[in-house]
């Protein structure tokens, strides 16, 4: 069994090294275990990675993709950032508050980082760069900022992690909701920070009328977190039914009221949409039919029994763990790592006393900053594509915002109201 176990990550491993894509990977891990193990039919990992897609909240994975597509190829964006800019515009390093603060609503509207990025850091960096900032700190602050996009709900990972859990997807949106808040917050405060240590100043402040303006002309964006939201925690539709209504409020909006949608952008929605939520179903599939290989080996009472043999102190298990839990980000992207280490980290943390739905925000922030760590780090691609970084000088130049959220996941993880208290 052991020699199972030992073959099946040393193959997973092997096969991320060649830059297979990681749903290959997962899948190919899976199939080398069930021909070494000889204790499973072939048949397993068909019949897992078909029956891990029969389930119903999946379905709101496309709609929400969907709707994201369709609010980065209209004109949502901009007219968030004006909001932005009215309120925060004024303050020291007032561009970056505004990078952050966009990335914020435009996260609740999209439940994609690197959508986030593109979006608001393709306005962002020019214009702070016009405006005297450095481009590694417009770069560092968008990049950062694109990660608010899966913790603030609708998020297409809490939406896995949810099903892979076995717990509400409704409940982990609502809990998302304050810390993904509250990570905004500190990198605002970090940007603060390096701004006033660079002398970037802020612009003139906005009048009472000019935000009142804003905000009105933002009022068909600022209306889909509501609608999503308001209509899970209301009890009047499920996440599914929630992507639905996202979907066709986007359409509407883009296409019939603002007028920003042309046929071409429509084929380009649909085909991105196509191609983004195949490569999800494709890691979603094959990383549970590892997670029930794993379980068929007893890994995850393996692995309580190692960490409680450390400790039984959850101050130093879950420090541990959170280490585990970065360091993976840096290998795997982020839907495989919940989808694997999910059943594997569950189990410890139950006997911790951790809430389930707890667990579920801690993991999704710690895998999220992923998104910053090379080599796997999409937030990092993205931002150098924007920017006209390299990859070394970026990856420097997110260090405070990343060492930020590190203290935020602390705060998040050992102060449970923060994730719980509006359930």
């Amino acid at each position: 069994m052991e020699f199972t176990i030992l073959i099946i990550f040393a193959s997973l491993a092997f096969f991320l090294l060649l830059s297979v894509p990681i749903g290959i990977a997962i899948g190919l891990c899976v199939a080398v275990g069930i021909v070494f193990g000889d204790m499973l039919p072939p048949a397993f990992l068909v019949q897992k990675m078909i029956t891990s897609l029969d389930v119903f909240p999946l379905m709101a994975v496309p709609f929400f993709i969907m709707a994201g597509e369709i609010m980065q190829k209209g004109s949502m964006a901009q007219r968030l950032l004006k909001v932005s800019h009215s309120f925060v515009g004024h303050v020291t390093g007032g561009m970056a508050h505004i990078s952050v603060l966009t990335s914020m609503f435009y996260g609740a509207l999209s439940g994609s980082s690197p959508a986030t990025v593109a979006a608001v850091g393709g306005i962002m960096v020019p214009a702070m760069v016009k405006e005297g900032y450095s481009r590694r700190f417009a770069a560092a602050v968008n990049t950062s900022a694109g990660c608010l996009g899966v913790m603030i709900p609708p998020s297409v990972p809490l939406i896995i992690y949810g099903t892979t859990a076995g717990v509400s997807v409704g409940d982990l949106f609502i809990a998302g909701v304050v810390p993904g808040i509250f990570v905004g917050v500190c990198l605002m405060a970090c940007s603060y920070v390096i701004a006033k240590r660079h002398g970037y100043g802020g612009g003139e402040r906005a009048t009472f009328m000019e935000r009142i303006t804003a905000l009105r002309e933002a009022v068909v964006a600022l209306m889909v977190p509501l609608i999503v939201l308001g209509g899970i925690y209301g009890g009047l539709t499920t996440p599914t039914e929630a992507g639905v209504i996202a979907v066709v409020y986007a359409f509407i909006a883009e296409g019939l009221v603002l007028r920003t949608l042309s046929w071409q952008k429509v084929w380009d929605i649909f085909r991105n949409t196509a191609i983004t939520s195949a490569s999800i179903f494709i890691v979603v599939a094959t990383a549970t039919a590892l997670g029930q290989i794993l379980l068929f080996y007893n890994v995850p009472d393996m692995l309580v029994e190692v960490l409680v043999g450390i400790s039984d102190n959850k101050y130093v298990l879950i420090p541990i763990i959170l280490v585990f839990l970065l360091i993976m980000g840096t290998f795997m992207d982020a839907l495989a790592n919940i989808l694997i280490l999910t059943p594997l980290l569950l189990p410890v943390m139950k006997h911790l006393g951790m809430d389930p739905i707890h667990f579920g925000i801690v993991m999704i922030v710690a895998a999220s900053m992923g998104f910053l760590t090379p080599p796997v780090g999409v937030n990092l691609f993205v931002g150098c594509s924007i920017s006209n970084l390299s990859i070394e000088k970026l990856s420097v130049a997110v260090l405070p915002f990343l060492f930020t959220m590190c203290i935020a996941l602390l705060a998040i993880t050992f102060i449970p109201w923060l994730s719980l208290g509006l359930l």
